[in-house]
């Protein structure tokens, strides 16, 4: 096994390679307004930090959100991309599971959480954990204001949370996530003989650009 991981749902462009017991290469950079120019370079580090070739992947895993429309897509066309280049199966995760995972493998959090991240507008994407590797609830977009009963007293972790600190009282680290911990999750389920989601985006809202309600129409006579 051979899992080439990336990320682009959040500001974070990441990317990490996984033989299936452990990540051998990894590269992350916060930069919300460049997924598209950072996210082939960083393939391009990751397979030359790990000595192989692109053509030795066996699989890849994508994170498929939340997240905003544009960096979601980069992320995901590339993964469908080299998918289809090299004849492997393609994989999808959710962004926050990735976020979740890695919290607990850095002892960030043990019982149940909150993972929450950006989500613009005054809003964060979130989802309630049992643990690192359970989610109990269905990933949600919301304004923080809205959702501080269901996750009072409750840690959190991701930018998100770091954005509202009278909501999410509890706000811990990871900030970002991180494909690294993606490819982990990935292989670890994927050994366990788990179905993985399909690569397909979860939006959770409609994009900004909006067909006008009552434009003209100008037909020739």
């Amino acid at each position: 096994m051979l899992l080439l991981a990336l990320d682009t749902a959040t500001p974070a462009v990441t990317v990490a390679l996984h033989d299936g017991t452990d990540v051998v290469a990894s590269s992350s950079q916060v930069d919300a307004r460049r997924h598209g120019e950072l996210l082939l370079p960083a393939v391009d580090r990751v397979l030359a930090e790990a000595g192989t070739r692109l053509d030795a992947v066996t699989g890849v895993v994508v994170g498929i959100g939340p997240g905003p429309y544009t960096g979601l897509r980069v992320g995901l066309m590339t993964a469908d991309t080299f998918g289809l280049a090299l004849g492997v199966p393609v994989h999808g995760l959710c962004t926050l599971d990735g976020l979740a995972y890695a919290a607990g493998a850095e002892g960030t959090v043990e019982g149940p959480f909150v993972v929450a991240t950006d989500a613009r507008r005054k809003e964060v994407y979130w989802a309630r954990y049992e643990d690192a590797r359970t989610r109990a609830t269905e990933p949600a977009v919301d304004r923080p204001a809205e959702i501080a009963d269901a996750v009072a007293g409750l840690p959190a972790v991701g930018a998100g949370a770091l954005l509202y600190p009278d909501t999410f009282t509890d706000a811990r680290a990871p900030e970002h996530v991180s494909a690294a911990a993606l490819a982990a999750l990935a292989a670890e389920r994927l050994a366990a003989g788990e179905e993985l989601p399909a690569p397909r985006p979860l939006y959770l809202r409609r994009p900004d650009a909006q067909v006008p309600k009552n434009y003209k129409v100008v037909t020739p006579k």
